[in-house]
């Protein structure tokens, strides 16, 4: 059985699980095959966190302890190592499964081949990883000799805000380091200031820093950014740099906004920050490339979750539960106002302006949300 294949046909079981571990460069991947009616079902690598310490072994232990919460469980799992807890997972599994399970460890013939093949396929996942980390590793290098930061930063958060004519208005940051983006990190907010002004992004920016930096500053388990991305200007550096002074948060962080270039033109970026002169990035080069992305996917996250927020709030609104008001007036009304709560707010002479919203239906509106 070659490396790099994984649709293997087994003839001498039909349904277990692989997983092979293999470790290298101070990181491990776990390879797992999935066979189910003698059939190939896929194959994934995992890369689990670890300390220097643990042993091969300890990791893969460790690992299949986690991995099968909600996953199926299947009748059997073949592994590369002897685990030293391999008892206690036989019995958890299979109490969990409601049958047998059994862990082997293949010594020869067809299970220990495939075996093999997945822990080759778990070096050469590995192994691209690490090039691939490597060369994050030369871009952060970039990046703090750009940002004059003392070395290369192992949190970056980018945030951007999203609305469309100031509904729905929403804020977001994207985390990037050394291993790439961290996705699980995301984080969105709903703005919430009621005298936030629709469309007011410099009064958006500065709610959001507000939040976060303050949950930063009461809570020594968060980690904080080394590098904070914003998607702007040089005003929305000062909202920021205002924000977080008045946190006493500004020391802890470095701040650098990145306004789009003339026409919107990526690659014509001007680059932000306290203390220097605007300056740009010679075009087509690797930092501007990646700088570029992180941008672009803090942009794409904050527009994905003002686009879920407005889709929810079109099939499930307050304004749903008042007779009278179909999907046309409550398209006209939030067209409008901008949102529900600024039709909760108006008055029944104001309402009476929609077309369509007689003013005996806005004095209804008017009465229910003011009852």
């Amino acid at each position: 059985v070659s490396a790099g294949r994984t649709h293997v046909t087994p003839q001498t079981f039909g349904e277990a699980d692989i997983a092979a571990i293999y470790r290298d460069g101070g990181q491990a991947c776990v390879q797992v095959f999935f066979f189910r009616a003698g059939q190939n079902w896929g194959t994934h690598a995992y890369y689990p966190r670890h300390s220097k310490d643990q042993s091969t072994a300890e990791i893969l232990d460790a690992f299949l302890a986690q991995f099968y919460l909600g996953k199926p469980i299947p009748k059997q799992l073949f592994v590369n190592q002897d685990l030293p807890n391999k008892h206690l997972l036989e019995v958890g599994l299979a109490e969990r499964r409601g049958r047998a399970f059994k862990i082997k460890r293949p010594k020869r013939g067809e299970k220990h081949d495939i075996v093999q093949l997945a822990e080759r396929n778990a070096a050469e996942a590995l192994a691209r990883k690490l090039a691939e980390t490597a060369s994050q590793s030369r871009l952060l290098k970039g990046v703090a000799e750009i940002f004059d930061l003392s070395e290369p930063p192992e949190r970056i958060e980018v945030y951007d805000n999203s609305h469309i004519q100031g509904t729905n208005a929403t804020g977001a940051f994207i985390v990037a380091g050394p291993e790439g983006f961290l996705k699980r990190e995301y984080r969105t907010f709903n703005i919430k200031d009621i005298t936030t002004e629709p469309g007011d992004d410099y009064a958006m920016m500065a709610e959001v820093m507000r939040r976060r930096f303050s949950r930063l500053m009461k809570d020594d388990s968060l980690v904080w950014p080394d590098l904070v991305l914003i998607d702007g200007g040089k005003g929305q550096l000062s909202v920021v740099r205002e924000t977080l002074e008045d946190l006493g948060a500004l020391e802890r962080t470095t701040l650098v906004a990145i306004a789009k270039g003339v026409d919107r033109n990526a690659g014509r970026e001007t680059f932000h920050m306290i203390g220097r002169d605007a300056f740009s990035l010679p075009p087509r080069t690797p930092v501007l490339y990646y700088l570029q992305r992180l941008r672009d996917e803090a942009h794409r996250f904050a527009i994905g979750t003002h686009r879920a927020k407005r889709k929810k709030q079109m099939h499930t609104n307050p304004l749903d539960d008042i007779s009278g008001i179909g999907p046309g007036r409550k398209k006209a009304l939030l067209a409008y106002f901008g949102s529900a709560k600024m039709v909760a707010t108006a008055t029944a002479d104001d309402l009476s302006k929609v077309d369509g919203v007689s003013k005996k239906l806005a004095q209804a509106i008017h009465d229910h949300f003011n009852e």
